[in-house]
Formats: structure tokens, sequence, C-alpha cells
């Protein structure tokens, strides 16, 4: 039996028990690693749908100011997407208390990010963005957590969150 016949077998169970809007919820968050065309917008078009603040984080890799994303204290389970074109990013499970005052994660969805070199401010970085659409997310760094050692240091305004008993939105097209 493949993949595909495992799932659809699984969904007509759930759906037998009468657990439909359960199983809707749990797919949607099935991170698997999704396939995608980029996404290209222009500079106004970018404006019109983001917040002056997650412009700049993500087109002009601004940074916010520490302590003031909400996401710092979101302790769902959930997923969190890109506040770009709503690629899922990191799964609720990964995220930590960093004390640096950004939401940080020790994990993410690697096919699902890119990253450059960035070294601004007299040193050198791993800057990561979105694979999808291109934006700024933050700055990967090597004291984090086990099992990766990683820290995803990730501006909040470049992220939305997605309660795990709500569907993920369509990606943005």
């Amino acid at each position: 039996m493949n993949r595909r016949n495992v799932l659809f077998s699984g969904a007509a169970a759930i759906g037998a028990l009468g657990l439909t809007q359960l199983g809707v919820a749990m797919a949607a968050h099935d991170l698997k690693t999704a396939t995608f065309n980029p996404l290209e917008k222009s500079e106004d078009q970018w404006r019109k749908l983001l917040s002056d603040d997650a412009f700049d984080v993500l087109r002009k890799e601004g940074t916010e100011r520490a302590g003031s994303s909400a996401l710092n204290k979101e302790k769902r389970d959930g997923t969190f997407i890109c506040a770009g074109c709503f690629l899922p990013l990191f799964k609720s499970a990964w995220k930590f208390e960093s004390g640096t005052g950004w939401p940080s994660y020790f994990d993410v969805l690697k096919a699902h990010i890119g990253t450059t070199t960035d070294r601004k401010f007299f040193m050198t970085r791993t800057e990561y963005h979105c694979k999808r659409c291109g934006g700024h997310q933050g700055h990967v760094f090597n004291d984090g957590p086990k099992p990766t050692g990683l820290r995803y240091c990730n501006n909040g305004v470049a992220l939305q969150f997605v309660p795990a008993d709500e569907t993920l939105p369509e990606l943005r097209s």
C-alpha cells in the first residue's frame, strides 16, 4: 500500500468516527516539506499587503525592537508561518525562551528557508529568509538547545501564528 492510500484510508477512518474537523486541522499542520513556486511581487505590491513594520523587516532586512513581539509569549500548539507569503516555517514545539527578546526556535523546515552571509555591524552572521518570497526572517546562531544546538532568532512581525485547531491559510499568490 503506498503512502497516498494510507493517507486516504486514514482520512476515511477519521471521518467515519465523526472527527472530520479534527482530521482537517491535523492535516493542515502536517508540516512535511511542500513543493511551491517562488512568489515575486513589486515593492508597491508588498507595501499594500504588509504593515509598515513587517515591510521594513521582510523586504528591507530591518529588525524589530527586542521584546516588542506578542509572539514572544505565544505558548499554544500550532505553526508559525511567513507573514509575507504564509509558507510554514516553524512548529510551536521547536520554540523556546532564549532570553533575547525575539521569538526563538531550535529547528526550522529547512527546505522552506534560504541563507545568506550578513556582514553588517562589523560581524559575520548567517541570515535566513523565506525561500518562497525571500522575506527576511532573522539570523541563526550556534547557541541554541539540543537537539540541534541552533537558535533561529526571528523577528515576530515576519511571522504569523496559526493555532493547531485552525486550518493553515492558502499560500499567498
